[in-house]
């Protein structure tokens, strides 16, 4: 039995070469004669880019592939990321200058024994209680304080607070690619100009400028919006998700720190206006800036003007527009084809969704791959799995919008409950009695966990009555000291924690040096 699985991806930048390197590694391709895998990848298409920040699952995956932390932070600009500080979401800025912000941050709130705090925390009085991630969490301390989530000892992806990166796109799928060749990935740079699809549509072969016809078992679409395989040549349907999120629209550019030496934050930055959000992430040597927004509520011009009022006048930038609509491939399996990446679906930038979308998919490619019988044979899993998953985070993202009580026309429309799916609704009436608890998500069809949720609820002033049931929840005393025990902790991490700026400064000059470990 012919038992050869070649793999070709089409499309190279971090879904390509993630894909690439993660096959490669978990397939163990360098040391099996019958499987191949090839990258096409143009040089003509430049990368999107429009999310330069990741989740925690991110560590993970490099730790997976054998990339070097230090390395991985010096190639990429990279910086830590521990959450995204949510400025103007819940109302406008108001006359009187008072504005509101929350946190989300990436570390698990404080429980004891499997008992949550959160009952104890809604119990407590609305007027002087501590907001919720500052209360359940040292990590919001933390990173106000604009220290880093790990020390200078503290080794490759280690650390004593849940971290992931912000960094620059293209930078990393160079290092992708670099590790994909190491693994055994072939390296080819060309330019698709034709996909033959065989008697039964599935397809037959590619045909590339500089190297002609192209054959495989398995064809990877990493192509972006374009889509050549699974959208051009085979139809799988798109739904879109514009009914639910509105934003279709993005000016990103980079902005220059106001001098050298200024605090770089250790979290996005998602700041609302009058249509939509403006992402700020810090970079080693500089900001990225992107203006995210609907069309059907602002024009372009508006935007821009939103976007450098953010920056400040006096900053030169030069934003690149983006389109997208938010949605998804239905069928991202389809035959001897499977999207990965944005020619499977985007959302939008909201939670960096984008990188750990590719990260599920390919690790499911992974762990279903048919070393026999059809190709095809994992497609109906596959797609179920990546379905729910798309709808469960369309229904995180929209959880950010529709508690707002924001005046302008695109807050008020998200507010309607016309606009949220019906799983959402039915959630927030159920968590006006109750906190959102583990058992309201099926673990692996989602992203985000059932204390994300409550991040964003609460952060954004969500309403939980459990006085009726106060009784039920006798130990206010301990929960006292444990929220007191979280405080301190909070306020010795501040000191014993290096400064964001200064720890990057270490990584980039020394790498993480052991010899700093106290004694």
């Amino acid at each position: 039995m012919d038992r050869r699985r070649r793999i070709l991806i089409v499309g190279g930048g971090a879904a390509g070469w993630l894909t690439a390197a993660y096959l490669a590694k978990s397939l163990r391709v360098a040391e099996q004669a019958h499987l191949e895998i090839t990258l096409l990848e143009s040089p003509e298409v430049g990368i999107i880019g429009v999310g330069e920040a990741t989740f925690p699952t991110i560590r993970t995956t490099l730790q997976f592939l054998g990339v070097d932390e230090a390395r991985f932070i010096r190639e990429t600009s990279a910086t830590f990321k521990q959450g995204i500080r949510f400025n103007d979401w819940a109302w406008a800025p108001r006359q009187d200058g008072e504005r509101h912000q929350y946190f989300h941050p990436f570390e698990a709130p404080f429980s004891t024994d499997g008992a949550s705090l959160a009952p104890y925390w809604l119990l407590q009085n609305e007027a002087t209680r501590a907001p919720f991630a500052e209360a359940m969490t040292i990590q919001a301390r933390v990173a106000d304080a604009q220290r880093a989530p790990k020390r200078p000892h503290e080794g490759n992806f280690s650390g004593p607070l849940n971290y992931a990166y912000h960094f620059d796109a293209a930078k990393l799928a160079q290092v992708l690619a670099e590790r994909a060749c190491e693994l055994g990935v072939r390296h080819l740079q060309g330019r698709l100009t034709e996909v033959e699809l065989d008697a039964t549509g599935a397809i037959d072969h590619v045909v590339c400028a500089e190297h002609g016809r192209l054959e495989a078992e398995l064809y990877i679409d990493c192509t972006g919006f374009h889509a050549e395989l699974i959208g051009k040549a085979l139809k799988a349907p798109f739904k879109s998700a514009r009914p639910i999120l509105f934003a279709d629209r993005a000016l990103a550019c980079k902005a220059p720190y106001d001098r050298p030496d200024a605090p770089i934050q250790s979290f996005t930055i998602a700041t609302a206006h009058e249509a939509g959000w403006i992402w700020d992430i810090g970079l080693k040597d500089a900001r990225g800036v992107g203006c995210v927004y609907s069309s059907d509520h602002i024009d372009d011009d508006r935007a821009e003007a939103i976007l450098r009022g953010y920056v400040g006048h006096d900053v030169e930038i030069a934003p690149r527009a983006l389109t997208f609509e938010a949605g998804y491939r239905t069928k991202q399996w389809v035959k001897n084809c499977v999207a990965v990446g944005l020619s499977a679906g985007f959302l939008e930038p909201l939670e960096s969704t984008g990188v750990v979308l590719i990260e599920a998919a390919v690790a499911i490619i992974a762990e279903l791959f048919p070393h026999n019988g059809p190709i095809s044979a994992p497609a109906l899993r596959f797609n179920e799995l990546m379905t729910a998953r798309f709808d469960n985070i369309i229904t995180f993202l929209k959880l950010h919008y529709c508690l707002s009580q924001r005046t302008e026309p695109f807050w008020r429309q998200n507010a309607d409950p016309a606009s949220m799916p019906e799983r959402l609704v039915d959630l927030l009436e159920q968590w006006r009695w109750r906190p959102p608890t583990r058992y309201d998500f099926i673990l692996d069809l989602e992203t985000f966990a059932f204390f994300n949720y409550q991040y964003i609820l609460y952060g954004m002033g969500f309403k939980t009555d459990l006085s009726p049931g106060r009784s039920e929840f006798p130990d206010v005393a301990g929960a006292e000291k444990l929220f007191a025990k979280i405080r301190n902790f909070g306020e010795r991490a501040t000191h014993d924690l290096p400064s964001h700026r200064d720890l990057i400064a270490q990584i980039n000059r020394f790498g993480f040096d052991r010899s700093l470990e106290p004694a």
